[in-house]
């Protein structure tokens, strides 16, 4: 659970979900008293994250002075790390993406090579977005692996070997002179869904991400619960099959290596060289078989069938033990729609207790893709609405927006 805001973070939070609120509804809604507010406003002011902007109708009184947030003064990005992409947007404090840019990447096997995309990324996403200096309050960053509490800039090096010396929180830092949060893509997925997705209004849900590999992030109480290591969520890894194929976690029959990307795409090719199809006509992708399953297609509707039987069970055992009142699922392979969604629900009926539990809705992301991205970028606007003194970042500055060190070479120019 959350802890209490202070009470400056509890009076922007106000203005910022109200958009226009006068000091005297502030006092009452936050149930302090009016000098308290008159001096709390003066700070956010002076912070930069809020203005007064017009003079309100009047109630009998004098017509109060409306406060108004900031929201064009600040900007937040968010940068999806994942197996085999990179993916990164600017967003603002109402959660419009100003831009976007996606690039393929062997994340797992090239770090240098990564890190100068990463670089080329943001500068294409910054430039897209006409940031000037001092705009951006932070960079939020999801990646493909939990992240250890004691270790919150480092990637998994049991998931990534890789990036096992590799301080991505500092590089990252230092390189765009901002503050910057590495969090689970998977949590962050959940928090995007929370703020501007199917997770608004349920303040327990699950979002599970289908897609090279299976994750899940849980919002408990309107917040990301990560459990005593930071690996809750984990829903990939859990046994669907003690007897099943090898995981590249060390374990044997985890989901993920029973319906991840590679497992369906060696599925779907198996069957189809059982039908006698050319062995060297190329394998289709996970995104393919599951548009192929949506169509129809019969190889692609059993695979997808199989898959979705294994997620259901896996899912059936989250809500009797978690019981979200909904899950949001996202990825490649929710394109396969009913053909997926179908023998899951069979499957959950099956298996679990409670009627309740079993009524739980599964949903499909409304916002697709960019989820995750939007759910980092948003990891960096929660921040600084729970610490208003992080706003001064966005106040104009003399300071260089950019100060890159050596890894990776030299940056681009925006």
């Amino acid at each position: 659970m959350q802890p209490a805001p202070s009470n400056l973070a509890a009076v922007i939070q106000l203005i910022w979900t109200e958009g226009e609120i006068s000091r005297a509804e502030v006092a009452r809604r936050c149930d302090l008293s009016r000098s308290t507010v008159s001096a709390l406003v003066q700070q956010l002011i002076d912070l930069g994250g809020v203005r007064e902007a017009r003079v309100g109708p009047s109630q009998g009184g004098r017509p109060p002075v409306m406060l108004r947030f900031e929201h064009d003064r600040f900007r937040m990005i968010g940068l999806d790390i994942g197996a085999t992409h990179l993916t990164a947007l600017v967003m603002d404090p109402r959660g419009r993406t100003l831009s976007r840019a996606s690039v393929a990447c062997p994340v797992e096997s090239d770090p240098p090579g990564t890190l100068r995309k990463i670089d080329q990324l943001l500068a294409e996403v910054q430039a897209k977005a006409s940031l000037s200096a001092g705009q951006l309050l932070g960079i939020g960053v999801a990646v493909p692996c939990p992240v250890h509490p004691s270790t919150p800039g480092r990637l998994s090096p049991s998931i990534l070997p890789a990036w096992r010396d590799i301080d991505l929180g500092a590089t990252l830092s230092q390189r765009w002179a901002v503050p910057t949060y590495l969090e689970n893509d998977a949590n962050l997925g959940a928090l995007g869904e929370l703020y501007w997705g199917q997770g608004r209004g349920a303040g327990d849900f699950a979002y599970v991400k289908l897609a090279t590999g299976v994750g899940a992030g849980l919002i408990i109480d309107g917040d990301i619960y990560r459990g005593g290591q930071g690996i809750a969520g984990e829903i990939g890894h859990t046994a669907i099959d003690a007897q099943g194929p090898p995981c590249r976690c060390g374990l044997f029959g985890c989901l993920e290596a029973m319906i991840g990307s590679k497992a369906i795409e060696s599925d779907f090719l198996a069957l189809r060289l059982q039908q006698g199809t050319d062995p060297k006509k190329p394998a289709p992708d996970l995104g393919s078989i599951s548009a192929a399953a949506a169509a129809g297609d019969p190889l692609a509707v059993a695979v997808i069938e199989r898959a979705g039987h294994h997620l259901g069970v896996a899912l059936a055992n989250l809500l009797n033990i978690v019981n979200p009142s909904r899950i949001v699922l996202s990825g490649r392979l929710t394109l396969a729609g009913e053909a997926l969604l179908a023998p899951l629900n069979r499957a959950i009926q099956a298996r679990t207790m409670w009627t309740n539990v079993a009524a739980a809705d599964v949903v499909i992301s409304s916002l697709g893709d960019d989820a995750i991205p939007l759910g980092a970028a948003t990891l960096v606007l929660r921040t600084a609405l729970a610490d208003p003194t992080r706003l001064s970042l966005g106040l104009p500055t003399s300071v260089p927006r950019r100060q890159f060190v050596g890894v990776g070479g030299p940056p681009p120019t925006p």
